[in-house]
């Protein structure tokens, strides 16, 4: 007598696993799908964040902070006309320059018309203004 049991999953039990992970997938997916222009704008504001604390460390060594001319360039590498008695990091202040989300490397003036220094990014459009994914990301609105 052969006593074998077997076991498995029945066709039905698989049929109605897949039913529920296809409506599962079908609520889920679209939520995250939904948003990437919400991190492209949320990873553009960290970035400025961090450019900000770097262009604030420069200064601390350097006595000022980079000019317009000078860019954020001089977060990576050294200016040539720093003041004397300035201490530029060895290494720099930044690996590299970032470039914001969609790819646009970020404006920065010196002295800034709206504090010290105005960095920002135009958002998705690369065009000044715009509202939602289009809209300017700027350092003066961090809180």
């Amino acid at each position: 007598m052969n006593n074998k049991i077997q076991q498995g999953f029945t066709l039905i039990e698989v049929m109605i696993v897949v039913v529920i992970l296809g409506i599962l997938a079908s609520i889920v997916v679209p939520k995250i799908m939904g948003r990437p222009d919400e991190a492209r704008a949320t990873r553009t504001l960290q970035d400025i964040r961090a450019i900000t604390a770097a262009l604030d460390l420069y200064r601390l060594d350097n006595f000022s902070y980079p000019t317009t001319e000078q860019g954020l360039e001089a977060l990576v590498q050294k200016p040539a006309n720093l003041a004397q008695g300035a201490h530029w990091k060895q290494g720099g202040y930044l690996d590299k320059l970032p470039v914001d989300a969609w790819g646009k490397p970020y404006y920065y003036l010196q002295p800034g018309l709206h504090g010290e220094f105005d960095l920002y990014s135009f958002g998705a459009d690369g065009v000044e203004g715009g509202n939602e994914a289009n809209a300017d990301i700027v350092n003066w609105d961090i809180k």
